[in-house]
């Protein structure tokens, strides 16, 4: 397992080894001494998955202090545009936006640090594996727009993408920070 830091502090972007023949595949998708001796320190707490179609468009979330979560994105199938944005005020990186292609094939998983709005695009349909370093918590989730100006995220779009009515009514960038910084005051 390969690990190289992204353009965005905190980001680390992992390249495993896929190895493979006639029975299948087998990968590693974390180990936590790998992570440690690499500098990141994460106590992941909870396992999520999902599976999107080609054209679904997830993103941008995050959640807001003191529940903000971490997350390992790992694509078990298929290929996803995965972009993270640093909404941390205090970061040397805020505003700065990284996107990557995950992939099953290549073995590429990213983690996002807390306080990053995260979203993927599906490219095909594709299941993503996300390990969180603390829990769902609804009443602290925030949406910035996928499509907001600001962010500028240059989508790999063939028409228009398929969206939930949570992220088809995203914040702007302002009014996602102006939230974060209401929850950091509580």
């Amino acid at each position: 397992m390969e690990l190289e830091a992204g353009p965005i502090e905190g980001v680390v972007v992992f390249r495993r080894g896929v190895y493979g023949d006639e029975r299948g595949e087998f990968s590693e998708l974390w180990n936590r001494a790998r992570l440690a001796a690499a500098g990141l320190e994460v106590d992941f707490v909870q396992d999520n998955f999902s599976r999107s179609e080609a054209g679904v468009l997830r993103g941008m979330h995050l959640q807001a202090p003191p529940f903000a979560q971490g997350k390992l994105v790992t694509v078990i199938s298929g290929r996803a545009f995965d972009v993270g944005i640093d909404l941390r005020e205090d970061s040397p990186t805020f505003g700065v936006q990284y996107a990557l292609e995950l992939s099953a094939a290549e073995g590429t998983s990213v983690y996002w640090p807390r306080g990053i709005a995260h979203g993927f695009l599906a490219l095909s349909q594709v299941l993503l594996h996300y390990k969180c370093d603390a829990p769902y918590a609804p009443q602290a989730e925030l949406t910035l727009a996928w499509d907001d100006a600001r962010a500028g995220i240059a989508w790999p779009l063939e028409g228009t993408p398929k969206l939930s009515p949570k992220d088809r009514e995203g914040t702007s960038w302002e009014d996602t920070l102006q939230a974060m910084r209401e929850a950091s005051q509580v």
